[in-house]
């Protein structure tokens, strides 16, 4: 079964919106609002090959991960790791290898799929979450499916059929739409997507269109034919081989220098453009067509947008020229004016400056961002670090970053903590530095890599009540209610801690010297009980979705503000202090605990390391 109309009416469809231009300028009248739907999702982000092995059958060997890392390669005795080993326990066929421990962590598989995530899905609709994010799905040697074989198909090893499924892709024409097929992992996906809209979940899906795997179709060809290849103008080449010499000058830009990750060209951009800032250009208009007709291969399966996906994250976005964003925005929309575009924008310089989004966000590109830069200082007020701020400094850190967006804008964001790219929530609260900065043991032999302790738990749970009560759509990583803990990535990719199963117990200081310790893991039913409260809550007031926000209180370590609207009146109090604090409530009403039920009329105690979600009980 074909989904795509032949090629030539994708051209004339691609001609006609850009009226045969690879330029896109600035048009104040092609803006268009963001989707009603992301003001009130809880997110829930899903990396597939930690989530669930739902289907061993399917399980990657040695031929499919070949090319997954750029440092070491993987011995002939590699195999699955089982799901429950201690993540910091050596694999046998790793001993021998070349390389540290985090090198042969790039090679480790767990075998996660998409019947993995169809087996959770009761575990999903009964947590409460209203959208998922997939990290990509598209066929990939790696883990993290970032280094594309190809951008049409979801991971052979996704699906239930993984040979069946490379014969079909081996019979296609990658560059002509009309001869491409479904395979059984697509169609999978597709029922995937069926379940989750039949619970009333949106499904988003990670891609990177700034560059792909070396195993992708197009830049193999390159490889081999060099500038004879119909694809020479789809890369950043720097040079091509001279077959009349010995030597191989074939060189090209890497990602981030990474050789594995060669990076799509971009045209028509300053030659002095750098990472963390807006840059204009596009893409080659062939690269750009391809990418094309994947997106509208995902958002509207044989011509039936219901089926389909309902966004895309877009990663590494500010590497990507802003005329490509705005051509990609305008596609999208017209086939479906209801998805919802989020682009990952985040260091302008690592470690210590945060991009500003506002480039992003005017209507032409995207509809949000993954909102890194609101978590930043509330970890530091929340959490107990080096770099404590004042709830006045705090107050002052939201409103700079609100004040800078629409109120559409501002509560479509996607609040994230913590993803596939930091530490895990409660890790990144038990260690006191910088944000994202030397936290991994690879990077910092005593970062604490082991169980929190009590403290940082309790912080946690009230960095999450003020997660989700300020504006935006809050956003979960996958393990999080499971109680999971982790440092930076990889330490964040572990395989989830699911409540049938029993793990290894994992050492809490792999990278000392001295006496191991070790610490019991597995599923918190504490945190995951928690997060179905606090998700509640959210859900079953639409005042912290959509309503107005304002700051009662903000002084030393106290924080008081409202959401409210014209019904509704709900007051957020914390005290991060460690005193007792006592708070006067408005007149003309009972407040009711949204957590605990417990009812508060003219004051509050605020106890020391507390918070409350005040609802009002008019009279």
């Amino acid at each position: 079964m074909r989904y795509f109309n032949p090629l030539i009416i994708g051209i004339v469809l691609l001609l006609s919106l850009f009226a045969c231009d690879n330029k896109s300028p600035k048009n104040e009248s092609t803006k268009t609002m963001v989707p009603e739907w992301s003001k009130e999702v809880i997110w829930y982000q899903i990396f597939v090959e930690r989530f669930h092995n739902g289907d061993t059958s399917n399980d990657p060997g040695l031929v499919n991960i070949a090319t997954a890392s750029d440092f070491v390669k993987a011995p002939n005795d590699w195999k699955i790791t089982h799901w429950t080993q201690e993540w910091y326990k050596e694999d046998d066929w790793a001993k021998d290898l070349p390389g540290d421990f985090y090198s042969h962590l790039q090679l480790r598989r767990y075998g996660g799929d998409l019947q993995g995530v169809m087996d959770k899905l009761d575990h999903l609709a009964e947590l409460g979450i209203t959208a998922v994010y997939f990290n990509p799905l598209n066929d990939a040697p790696s883990l993290h499916k970032y280094d594309a074989r190809n951008y049409h198909h979801i991971d052979v090893n996704f699906g239930p059929d993984p040979a069946g499924d490379m014969k079909i892709i081996a019979n296609e024409d990658p560059s002509d739409p009309s001869t491409w097929q479904w395979t059984s992992a697509d169609k999978l996906f597709l029922q995937l997507i069926e379940a989750f809209h039949s619970k009333g979940i949106r499904v988003v899906l990670d891609y990177s269109w700034n560059h792909t795997g070396v195993e992708f179709w197009a830049w193999k060809d390159l490889v081999k034919n060099q500038q004879n290849s119909p694809y020479k103008d789809w890369y950043e080449i720097i040079s091509f081989d001279d077959p009349e010499t010995q030597e191989n000058e074939f060189s090209y830009k890497g990602w981030i220098n990474i050789s594995s990750l060669p990076e799509l060209k971009k045209v028509d951009a300053p030659k002095d453009h750098r990472s963390g800032f807006p840059y204009e250009g596009n893409l080659n208009v062939d690269t750009k067509q391809h990418i094309f007709e994947v997106t509208k291969r995902w958002l509207a399966p044989d011509g039936d947008k219901t089926k389909g996906l309902d966004g895309f994250r877009l990663d590494v976005a500010d590497h990507v020229p802003m005329g490509f964003w705005r051509d990609y925005r305008k596609f999208v929309k017209n086939i479906n004016p209801d998805a919802y575009l989020v682009g990952e924008i985040w260091w302008q310089e690592y470690p210590d400056d945060l991009m500003n989004p506002v480039p992003f966000v005017d209507g032409q590109v995207f509809d949000a961002i993954m909102f890194y830069q609101l978590y930043r200082p509330a970890r530091y007020f929340f959490a107990k670090t080096n770099f404590e701020i004042t709830a006045g400094e705090f107050k002052d850190s939201l409103n700079y970053q609100w004040n800078r967006l629409t109120d559409d804008t501002k509560k479509a964001m996607m609040n994230t903590a913590s993803t596939h790219d930091t530490p895990r929530l409660l890790s990144s609260f038990y260690n006191s530095g910088k944000y994202k900065f030397k936290a991994k043991p690879s990077d910092d032999a005593n970062y604490k890599t082991g169980k929190p302790d009590a403290e940082t738990y309790k912080r946690v749970e009230l960095y999450l009540m003020h997660q989700f009560t300020i504006p935006g759509s809050p956003h979960i990583w996958n393990g999080e209610e499971l109680g999971m803990w982790g440092s930076d990535d990889p330490d964040c990719r572990k395989p989830l801690w699911w409540p049938d199963m029993n793990f290894e117990p994992e050492n809490r200081n792999n990278f000392q010297t001295g006496t191991p310790d070790y610490d019991e893991v597995g599923f918190n039913t504490n945190s995951l009980e928690y997060y179905k409260r606090i998700i509640q809550v959210r859900k079953n007031n639409p005042v912290l979705s959509h309503g107005d926000m304002e700051f009662l209180l903000a002084q030393g370590k106290i924080l008081v503000y409202k959401r409210f609207d014209t019904t509704t009146e709900i007051i957020v109090a914390f005290n991060l202090s460690d005193s007792t604090f006592s708070y006067k409530l408005p007149d003309g009403g009972t407040f009711t605990d949204l957590l605990t039920g417990k009812g508060f009329s003219s004051s509050i105690e605020l106890e020391p390391l507390s918070g409350h979600i005040l609802s009002l009980q008019t009279k």
